[in-house]
């Protein structure tokens, strides 16, 4: 038999007007819990549920019915933390960031990530403070990389790549990324590997051709 918890990161779907929880997402996360089970509030567009093994399988399936999103919780690239989409779905690229989520979201890293995107150059998202973070700016994409919002060593993300047309984000990302897993330092945050990896190493890795464009 099953012994022990598991802990499972929940968001809401990525939409216009961003991280809404309904009333009724609120009570689903509630009862599916269950008195067994606790609830975490995270930084990073997720809740965390802590529930029994045995009752993992129970407790996903009610989640997902409920409209809700789930991954793994820890060392992962975090649910995408985006904007509120306030240009419009089209013109702020909504269906852009949820592919990007269901690409990346869930993926084993050294340390957790976190992945940010914004609609617009207004950035409400604070995609600067992202270890990666993808930008629209009219019909294009730039992406940035090495941000770090905590500690006495914050950092501002560095422009790694300009004007990339839709369909260059994920492979770049996932470039990205897999350069990261390969070569860190046990659980070397992604901002210490950029600064040791150096950004025009790291433009390099992204293939960065069309920068300054």
């Amino acid at each position: 038999m099953m012994t022990g918890t598991i802990k499972l990161a929940v968001s809401s779907p990525i939409q216009v007007g961003g991280n809404i929880l309904t009333s009724e997402q609120l009570a689903i996360i509630t009862a599916a819990v269950g008195p067994k089970g606790s609830v975490e509030v995270t930084p990073f567009r997720q809740i965390y549920v802590e529930v029994p093994l045995t009752e993992q399988k129970r407790v996903s399936e009610q989640l997902v019915k409920g409209g809700l999103e789930i991954f793994p919780a820890g060392a992962v690239i975090k649910g995408l933390i985006a904007c509120q989409f306030c240009n419009g779905a089209e013109a702020a690229g909504l269906n852009t960031a949820r592919t990007l989520n269901l690409a990346v979201a869930g993926i084993e890293t050294p340390a957790p990530l976190k992945i940010g995107y914004a609609g617009c150059a207004l950035g409400t998202s604070e995609p600067l403070l992202k270890d990666i973070s993808v930008v629209k700016m009219k019909d294009r994409f730039n992406i940035y990389a090495g941000g770090e919002p905590k500690g006495i060593k914050t950092a501002i993300a560095e422009l790694l790549i300009a004007e990339l047309e839709e369909s260059q984000i994920i492979p770049i990302i996932l470039r990205i990324i897999d350069f990261y897993k390969s070569n860190a330092k046990g659980k070397e945050k992604f901002s210490k590997f950029m600064r040791r990896m150096t950004v025009d190493r790291m433009r390099d890795i992204a293939g960065s051709t069309t920068l300054g464009r």
